[in-house]
């Protein structure tokens, strides 16, 4: 299985992606610089962490015009399964691939810690190996985190099974101020995963936990 690895500039976990990717049987991973504009040989794509273009204007808000969005949005309706880690969840709502949006953290200043997560939906393409008992934990390391949207986007995101991921108090419970305790999204099709921690931060357990792998191998089932 294929997994491209967008880099722009400002990616600063795209090598993390990379080994957690290499480390996983079966699994291939491949940078693709953001000025590319074909993903058709690939089965899966992660939008890594970082700062794309310094975060100016507005954390993905530059990012969502680099040629190789309009590869990503036909990989989306293509069925092929997407995951947006931090700045990449920036990147995924502002291009309109997930609902809502994302602004400044409660407190404005930027979080670095570890977090406590569960899953809500254990029918997906990247939740299908977790217990349904397990708490997940995995650093976030964000200033623009807090998931918002209005009443009636969080009622059908709900209703639909399309919370991805919550925080827990575990750890410390929201450490942003996301509506609902949001730390992660799907698209209306599932498809597509945006989430504020970072599991390839958490997929050894020399770093203090193994958790994030979970979403990595849950993701080695699609090859649409």
């Amino acid at each position: 299985m294929k997994f491209a690895i967008i880099v722009f500039p400002g990616s600063n976990c795209d090598h993390d992606a990379y080994k957690v990717i290499e480390n996983i049987d079966g699994a291939t991973p491949e940078f693709v610089w953001h000025k590319e504009n074909n993903l058709s040989g690939y089965d899966s794509i992660i939008v890594p962490g970082g700062f794309s273009y310094g975060d100016y204007l507005r954390a993905g808000a530059i990012a969502k015009f680099s040629p190789i969005m309009n590869a990503i949005i036909s990989a989306s309706k293509s069925g092929k399964s997407i995951i947006g880690i931090c700045n990449g969840f920036q990147i995924l709502i502002e291009a309109g691939l997930l609902p809502g949006a994302l602004i400044n953290n409660n407190g404005v200043k930027f979080k670095s810690k570890q977090v406590s997560l569960r899953a809500e939906n254990f029918d997906t393409i990247f939740t299908n190996k977790i217990p349904k008992d397990k708490k997940m934990f995995m650093p976030i390391a964000h200033r623009q985190g807090n998931y918002i949207a209005d009443k009636e986007t969080l009622e059908r995101v709900s209703d639909n099974g399309q919370i991805a991921f919550t925080y827990t108090s575990d750890a410390g419970g929201n450490p942003n101020g996301s509506c609902l305790d949001i730390a992660g999204i799907f698209n209306k099709n599932k498809n597509i995963l945006g989430m504020m921690p970072h599991p390839e931060r958490a997929s050894d357990i020399l770093l203090g936990s193994n958790d994030g792998e979970l979403i990595f191998q849950s993701m080695m089932g699609n090859t649409n």
